[in-house]
């Protein structure tokens, strides 16, 4: 069955690059669908989907939008538009993967439209934001991102052979086809730091044994994210949260937090969910000249040249303690935690750099103060990379989904 690329993008302005793109994308056999978001003039490529069509599924018209000359508004209601659009033609089955190209108001309108669709459908932007921070563009989304070098200016020697690149990428990805699983099995999620990974990797395989499938997520921020958007998604039979280190950097101001919802999907949906508190001993930072000032005088360990950690204090820990047994105490599905006294994360132990039985105390008695009667608490005399600890998680989880 022949393929279509939905194209997003303003073709006022970028309407020679995005002519390039749909012949590009036409000339390996693949069909197109434009979308208009350009507001300015008259689009230089004939779409599918007209600008003033999407303002009015974005809540306003096209008319308003000129008259009212606000670029932030206008961009905003465009993405909206823009997204709701992408996400008809998706659930129509009209399209099989999207590709954009833009500067900022590029960007945020075309990633907008790819976070409207699920995991899985192709999706390159490219962008001249590409080589910076691209977080809040990808988010939780597996969203390509193909910096454009130059700008997004009229057709050249260079930009010629990077948009044809991102065409012939996003070709190939829509006619890819994943190898079929031999049989499908019930999902379960699990979170993972470089400092749990033996605790994980003991649990997984015990889980697969089990028969079912695990997907892992780094919990780096939006790890966490996708794997709670899955969880709401009803992708998943249950979730072993045994690295809920995110919350730790949300309170202090890491740089790898997951915001202030995580922790909740699970309980929000009554997905069953074991819980353990791995690497709350750390917030994450970049390089050390990245640590703020303020944090100056604690203790650091470089895990690399890139990641700096900083240990979490007893008063820290104390209020995660607060935090975790008052969301767990909402959840309305099994919930356990399990706790491994001798330490959370593989520099949280007897001879280790962050070792503190003061402040795993601190989070054991605060967590206890504050969780509901609904969670089920376990104490372990174990680290939580030992062997028998990582079982008892797996163990306790195949058993609330029984």
């Amino acid at each position: 069955m022949a393929k279509t690329v939905c194209i997003v993008g303003t073709m006022d302005t970028k309407g020679i690059e995005f002519s390039f793109i749909k012949s590009q994308i036409e000339s390996a056999g693949v069909s197109t669908c434009v979308i208009n978001t350009g507001i300015l003039g008259e689009p230089q490529l004939t779409p599918d989907i007209s600008a003033d069509e999407v303002a009015q599924a974005g809540g306003s018209s096209l008319q308003a939008l000129r008259d009212e000359g606000d670029r932030g508004n206008s961009v905003a209601v465009m993405a909206q538009g823009a997204a709701t659009r992408v996400a008809e033609k998706h659930a129509a089955g009209e399209i099989d993967g999207i590709i954009s190209l833009g500067g900022s108001a590029g960007t945020t309108i075309g990633t907008t439209a790819m976070q409207a669709v699920p995991v899985g459908v192709p999706k390159i932007m490219v962008s001249t934001l590409a080589s910076g921070d691209t977080s809040p563009y990808v988010q939780s989304k597996d969203i390509c991102m193909m910096y454009s070098v130059v700008d997004i200016a009229g057709i050249n020697r260079l930009s010629r052979q990077i948009l044809a690149n991102a065409a012939g990428a996003i070709v190939g990805m829509v006619n890819a086809q994943a190898p079929a699983a031999t049989a499908d099995k019930p999902l379960i999620a699990a979170t993972m730091f470089g400092v749990t990974t033996p605790c994980v990797t003991k649990a997984r395989e015990v889980l697969e044994a089990a028969g079912y499938e695990v997907l892992v997520f780094h919990a780096t921020g939006t790890g966490g994210q996708a794997m709670e958007d899955l969880v709401k998604g009803g992708f998943l039979a249950g979730v072993l949260d045994a690295t809920t280190t995110e919350l730790a950097d949300e309170l202090v101001g890491g740089v790898l937090s997951a915001g202030p919802d995580r922790l909740e999907a699970a309980g929000e949906t009554g997905v069953p969910q074991v819980v353990a508190p791995g690497a709350l001993d750390m917030v994450n930072f970049g390089p050390p000249d990245t640590v703020p000032e303020q944090f100056k005088d604690r203790l650091f360990y470089q895990h690399n040249p890139t990641v700096t950690l900083m240990r979490t204090t007893p008063e820290e820990t104390a209020e995660l303690g607060r935090i975790m047994g008052r969301k767990l105490s909402e959840a309305k599905g099994p919930t356990t935690v399990i706790i491994p006294t001798r330490g959370v994360s593989a520099i949280d132990q007897t001879g280790q750099p962050f070792d503190s039985p003061e402040a795993r105390t601190a989070w054991i008695e605060n967590l206890k103060a504050h969780i509901g009667d609904n969670v089920t608490v376990v104490e372990m005399d174990a680290h939580i990379n030992d062997d028998a600890f990582a079982t008892k998680l797996a163990e306790t989880l195949l058993a609330s989904l029984l």
